[in-house]
């Protein structure tokens, strides 16, 4: 990647930030970048030019790295100054989720911004800069015997502050719960450059606005994050994985049976048939069971999972050890990678007794069988709005929103310019929208990616 010289700063943008940012490479021209990474910018910005606010054009004229939080606060005041429309990222795994941005001048990444502030292992927490990466610090959690449960999209490259902005967990919200669930504290750059701070260092923290929910989530358009606190967990003794294959309405049977018994697994999914097949699971529809605990009681657990499935006619394997972490990362590997460009990846969230039928609709699918929530792959936009109506049939109108949701992740541009990203049917949308604009007044942090074009 080419950098923009210090000395010889260039663009509509670029003079005022390298000024601020200071190191060689910190700031890059767009012309300079890397095609893959245009590519990925340009997955999440529309082609459209608002109308009545600056835009330097269809494309950004640059992307910025600051190094501290400082530097970030300083990058986005000038921003706020200039009326400039700022996209925020981290390494740019998940820059195609949610709706396109509009007008956007200037790029900012926290992927340099990315310390550890503070490990506190008796008390069970860290606080690490936004542009930390997921893998480092479970890394560096691992030498402590602890991990921060979450289970989120592309591992190995998504930063802290990119999982929270998205609310990107998987999984293990079975046993651990949200994002929102695990986040302690926050700190955040607000649209006009100024450093603002929620929550604490502690698990027992309830002074103040939770404005650490509110954040999660939200793409972007509120605050840029630049520093968190999770509460984190110790690393089990033993672990274990059940799967049960074979016919829907067996698979639908024994996930009613797990969630209505005492057994405590900590990933817990339905899989459609072309998951399971893909997977050399087997034939069917599939249920995935993970157990971690003391070694007797995973066992146990996994073995009466078994028996469940023998009484339903169900096919059972039980994996351990390297093969069971193998399986896992095929199937986070899988679900998250499209066989082609044109394939449309959406989030879903469903009553948990209505997983396996939607399930049956779609080639590719994943639904957690206690949160209804999950992610399928679809093949057109007719598709995503065949499914939607489905999700807001029965119960009248006063109750479709309550039915379920289909939110697209990713999809080409053209299919997020044709139809609404989000389908979001509730009535809280003229509260969010002052929401933003207490915010982000001038609307310059991620416009247009959120519900309703916010």
């Amino acid at each position: 990647m080419k950098a923009m010289s210090n000395d010889k700063p260039q663009g509509v943008c670029a003079s005022d930030l390298a000024s601020i940012v200071g190191e060689k490479n910190a700031v890059c021209l767009w012309e300079n970048l890397e095609l893959g990474q245009q590519k990925r910018i340009q997955q999440a910005i529309s082609n459209e030019k608002p109308q009545g606010v600056y835009a330097s054009g269809k494309l950004p004229s640059c992307i910025v790295y600051p190094r501290t939080q400082q530097q970030l606060a300083a990058v986005i005041a000038t921003a706020h100054t200039n009326n400039w429309r700022v996209l925020p990222c981290g390494s740019g795994s998940k820059l195609n989720w949610g709706g396109l941005a509009k007008g956007i001048d200037v790029v900012v990444s926290t992927e340099r911004i990315n310390q550890l502030i503070e490990h506190a292992v008796g008390d069970l927490t860290v606080t690490v800069e936004a542009g930390m990466k997921f893998s480092d610090l479970q890394a560096l959690l691992a030498k402590s015997r602890q991990f921060l449960a979450l289970d989120p999209t592309a591992p190995e490259s998504a930063t802290i502050g990119g999982i929270v902005a998205t609310g990107d967990t998987s999984s293990l919200r079975q046993r651990y719960g949200s994002v929102r669930d695990q986040l302690l504290g926050i700190t955040f750059v607000r649209a006009d450059g100024q450093i603002a701070k929620a929550g604490g260092r502690v698990v027992k923290n309830v002074a103040g606005y939770d404005l650490m929910k509110l954040l999660t989530g939200s793409y972007g358009t509120l605050g840029f994050i630049s520093q968190l606190t999770f509460r984190l967990y110790p690393l089990a003794e033993a672990s274990g994985t059940v799967v049960l294959t074979g016919k829907a309405e067996a698979v639908s049977q024994a996930a009613d049976i797990l969630r209505g018994s005492a057994l405590t697994p900590v990933q817990a999914d339905l899989l459609s048939t072309k998951l399971v097949s893909s997977l050399g699971l087997g034939q069917g529809l599939g249920l995935i069971a993970r157990f971690q605990s003391i070694s007797e009681s995973v066992k146990e657990q996994s073995n009466r999972v078994l028996e469940v499935g023998q009484k339903l006619g169900l096919d059972g394997a039980i994996f351990a050890d390297d093969d069971e972490a193998n399986l896992w990362q095929r199937l986070q590997k899988r679900i998250h990678t499209t066989a082609t460009e044109s394939v449309i990846t959406c989030k879903i969230g469903v009553l948990p007794t209505a997983a396996v039928e939607i399930l049956t609709q779609v080639e590719l699918g994943l639904i957690h069988i206690s949160s209804g929530l999950g992610l399928l792959q679809l093949e057109s936009k007719n598709q995503v709005l065949k499914i939607r109506d489905e999700l807001r049939s029965a119960g009248g109108d006063r109750t479709q929103a309550n039915k379920g949701f289909l939110t697209i992740l990713s999809a080409p541009v053209s299919v997020k310019e044709q139809i609404d990203v989000w389908g979001y049917m509730g009535n809280a949308l003229p509260l969010m929208r002052r929401i933003k604009e207490q915010f982000d007044s001038k609307n310059i942090l991620s416009p247009g990616r959120f519900v309703g074009g916010i």
